[in-house]
């Protein structure tokens, strides 16, 4: 018999799971008013920015993947931000920077996050907007018990935010001081800001599509925007470069931007069809490792086991080789995923893992685009000391309090209808405050790259290539799964292990997300300052130490993790007859699936 933390969710009504128990109440509740699976997810994304305001925000990024039952169709939600018009190398390197910081103005991007939300509530949700933002303005009104990794991470920038970012001063340490652990914390100027939208969209139409739409633009050019724009004008903001810089986002760049929607990209696996995004995000690295597994025979392996984790860690290394040296915004670069994704391709790869870690960068090549994997080899080895860079912590919030991350929700319907996604961004370490807003804006284009020429180079009106990766798979008698986690460069990592052990060794959702994870920190990292750790890896420590010692003795450098420490998954599957499952990390002691 099997042991785990918690039961997994079971029934036929719905189910809504995310990285925060509140969020995932506010979802279920909004399927027991009558709500669908989409005006659910948008209530929980809303309450998420409230509860973890130090992972996501609304002016952040949103990658979302749907499933209409009633259209019969899946599809993606592109909220990522471009670059403003401004965004030039030549003006970064005028202000004698090499990387793109990682917080203040010159990383934002034109935010994404609200109007995403909104473009899918506006075409496939069914309740007004006002009932679906209530739930975040009344949390963010009357306050919620904050998180213990809320109250550190503001304890951590109490002096920075009262001498660099006084408006985050203002919000993060109401009176001068940051919250205790789950004291009742409250952003009475996010819930104004909200409470005005609605007042002025439901003034401006009756009609609840009418209504949406005007939110968009009041978000866009209305009172929001003026709010951000008059702030921006003469804001000089310090930052992680240890100088003070000024934003190029300007009025033009945000009101001619939108959310839109774009097929999924898809890769057939044993018996599953996966969905993810496109190359403006990592999520077809995932497809790119099932692409090279194909070749290895998983299921004789032991899932907790050295074979498996060594395999499947090599198998990791080569496609976030070729993510490093290829993807990036297909509407403004060639990113060749037939070839990426093609069998003959990944024969050659998958002939490169041997029973030893690589130590090397080993991005495929694809005829005439050899120059971009040279160029990614010669930029991790010459600008940021591959060979023997100094260890670092993975982008995840939970190991490093000051750095921002991600939140993770799926949510499906008694209707079949489904939702998967990530937002993140727009973080409260990312930015000051908008004053009188209460929010900051989002740090993306740290993703970008000072150097021409390259897929993810800085460029006007390109979208970061992110590590925003929510998943959707499906099988032919009509079973689908929503699935995710927050994590950065670990997330598409941490759900590839997790859905290799439910494809071939039949763990369930709950079991697999209780059992140990791994990850590699081998390329290069998406967030400043970008390091690359050759051959390192981290691993819970419950896997034993026979594969500890096992994995160091093919030359893997492991570093254990705390118990209970790696990964935020959350997942939802509909089977055929209609029934419902849904699933939670144990991890941190937050996440929750809800459902009946």
């Amino acid at each position: 018999m099997t042991f785990t933390t918690r039961p997994e969710i079971r029934g036929s009504f719905g189910v809504a799971t995310s990285t925060h128990w509140i969020a995932s109440t506010v979802g279920f509740g909004i399927l027991e008013k009558g709500g669908n699976a989409f005006d659910a997810a948008a209530a929980t994304g809303f309450v998420l920015q409230v509860v973890e305001p130090h992972l996501n925000g609304p002016a952040g990024d949103l990658p979302i993947i749907f499933y209409d039952a009633k259209a019969n169709v899946t599809k993606v939600v592109c909220a990522q931000g471009v670059t403003p018009a401004a965004a030039t190398i030549e003006h970064y390197e005028e202000q004698g920077l090499r990387l793109i910081p990682g917080s203040g103005l010159l990383s934002t991007v034109v935010p994404g996050a609200f109007d995403g939300w909104l473009l899918m509530l506006r075409d496939h949700g069914s309740m007004s907007l006002r009932d679906v933002l209530q739930p975040a303005i009344d949390y963010a009104r009357d306050g919620h018990p904050v998180l213990p990794r809320v109250s550190n991470t503001i304890k951590g920038l109490a002096d920075y935010f009262a001498a660099e970012w006084p408006t985050s001063a203002a919000v993060w340490t109401p009176g001068g001081k940051a919250p205790e652990p789950n004291a009742n914390f409250k952003n009475p100027d996010l819930a104004a800001t909200y409470d005005r939208l609605l007042r002025e969209a439901e003034d401006t139409a009756s009609d609840r599509t009418a209504q949406i739409d005007a939110a968009r633009k009041i978000w866009s050019e209305g009172f929001i925007a003026d709010a951000i724009f008059d702030y921006l004008e003469d804001a000089c903001v310090h930052d992680v470069s240890e100088q003070k810089n000024s934003a190029v986002l300007a009025r033009e760049d945000m009101a001619h931007w939108s959310a839109t929607y774009e097929d999924t990209l898809s890769y057939d696996y044993h018996g599953w069809t996966v969905h993810k995004t496109h190359a403006w995000s990592q999520g077809p690295v995932f497809l790119q490792t099932l692409a090279i597994l194909k070749h290895f025979d998983l299921g004789a392996m032991d899932p907790m086991g050295e074979d498996f984790t060594h395999t499947v860690i090599e198998a990791m290394k080569l496609a976030f080789a070729d993510r490093e040296a290829y993807y990036g915004d297909p509407d403004h670069s060639i990113i060749p995923m037939e070839i990426l994704l093609s069998d003959d391709y990944n024969a050659e790869r998958a002939e490169l893992i041997t029973d030893r870690a690589s130590l090397d960068q080993r991005p495929g090549v694809v005829p005439g685009l050899e120059h971009l994997a040279e160029r990614y080899v010669e930029r991790a080895a010459r600008d940021f000391g591959v060979k023997n860079a100094a260890p670092q912590e993975p982008t995840m919030a939970h190991l490093t309090e000051k750095r921002g991350d991600t939140v993770h929700l799926d949510v499906i319907d008694r209707w079949g209808n489904m939702v998967s996604a990530t937002p993140s961004g727009g973080w409260l370490q990312s930015n000051p405050v908008v004053p009188g807003l209460g929010f900051p804006l989002n740090s993306r284009a740290q993703m970008f790259w000072l150097e021409p020429g390259l897929p993810t180079s800085l460029a006007p009106g390109r979208r970061p290539r992110t590590t925003l990766t929510p998943s959707l798979a499906e099988k032919p008698d009509g079973t689908r799964l929503v699935f995710g986690t927050p994590g950065g460069d670990q997330q598409d990592q941490w759900q590839l292990i997790w859905f290799l052990r439910l494809v071939h060794h039949g763990l369930d959702l709950q079991e697999g997300m209780d059992a140990p994870l791994f990850h590699t920190m081998h390329f290069q990292s998406s967030f400043f300052p970008r390091q690359a750790l050759p051959g390192e890896m981290m691993i819970e420590p419950n896997v034993g130490t026979a594969v500890i010692d096992g994995l160091r003795t093919r030359g893997h450098v492991v570093t254990v993790a705390e118990p209970w420490s790696i990964g935020r998954l959350t997942a939802a599957q509909r089977n055929p007859d209609g029934s419902l499952q849904a699933a939670a990390t144990p991890r941190l002691m937050q996440a929750y699936a809800v459902g009946r």
